[in-house]
């Protein structure tokens, strides 16, 4: 009797799992493709575009999820009130039809069954999985914070002005625009380096994970500096090379940096760079960690 009882109790348990993962598989498939292939295809908004990190950060979260799911079992089943408003929120995002609430709605809803299923103690095991998905659920948020990267884009303008000029040409920086050769080329909010910079402080909190580094303070927060300088400085490089190609009519070169596939592979370097970097910090200094 006791292990019928304990069988009836297991097979509940995973209905339960399995039918809410039924649920979630179809409501929110369809918003997945369709981030997956704006990122993949940019078809999509620029802002929309910042979060393309996602292709690799999702399916890092539902990694994390999976490998925590005996600890998952583990945890008495203790709700949290707070679960219930979160799904609340969650399934009005969802219905609300404006595209940020939607995107949104997607962390809400996985917050939302922590809470309900496992209380404040589920939601701190699967706190890294859930920060992986939001901060790779696509909103206007960059599109507000644009306007203060102006003096980001002057610098990076005056830095690359400074580099051209060494070389030779003649370059004149007004504000956030450089001119070659009677040709013109803007510093823009997205090619002031932003989503890269957003993409390679994303990879750095994957490495920091993966690696558990993030258990020390002063290293995750010595790497996430250095990733900002990295980023920033490649970016620079970046903006030299396109003014370069532009003023000196070398459209194939510029094309195939600013919209072409030579972007793709500029930006893989540079996140391979933080891989060598960490690695680099873990020769130097190596400390145990715990996965």
């Amino acid at each position: 009797m006791h292990i019928q009882r304990r069988i009836q109790i297991i097979f509940k348990r995973y209905l339960l799992g399995e039918e809410i993962a039924i649920l979630l598989v179809l409501l929110y498939a369809p918003l997945l493709v369709h981030w997956y292939d704006g990122w993949f295809n940019k078809n999509i908004s620029i802002e929309h575009e910042y979060f393309s990190h996602g292709i690799i950060g999702l399916p890092y979260a539902a990694y994390i999820a999976w490998t925590n799911r005996k600890c998952w079992l583990r945890l008495p089943n203790t709700p949290h009130p707070l679960g219930s408003f979160l799904l609340v929120l969650a399934t009005l995002f969802y219905l609300s039809r404006l595209s940020d609430l939607v995107n949104l709605s997607l962390p809400l809803m996985l917050a939302g069954i922590c809470l309900c299923l496992k209380g404040i103690p589920g939601l701190k095991l699967q706190g890294m999985p859930l920060l992986f998905v939001f901060l790779a659920s696509p909103n206007h948020i960059p599109y507000l914070i644009e306007p203060y990267a102006l003096p980001l884009q002057h610098f990076i303008a005056e830095a690359s002005g400074l580099i051209l000029i060494k070389v030779g040409l003649n370059v004149r920086v007004e504000e956030i625009y450089l001119y070659v050769n009677n040709r013109i080329v803007e510093v823009a909010p997205h090619c002031a380096g932003l989503k890269m910079l957003f993409t390679s402080l994303y990879v750095s909190l994957i490495l920091l994970d993966w690696t558990g580094v993030w258990s020390s303070y002063k290293k995750s927060l010595l790497f996430l500096v250095a990733t900002s300088i990295i980023s920033i400085t490649s970016n620079i490089l970046r903006n030299t090379l396109l003014t370069y190609f532009h003023g000196t009519e070398r459209e194939t070169l510029f094309n195939w940096l600013h919209a072409g596939w030579g972007g793709d592979l500029y930006s893989a370097c540079i996140l391979g760079l933080l891989v060598l970097l960490l690695n680099g910090m873990e020769k130097y200094s190596p400390n145990q960690y715990g996965n």
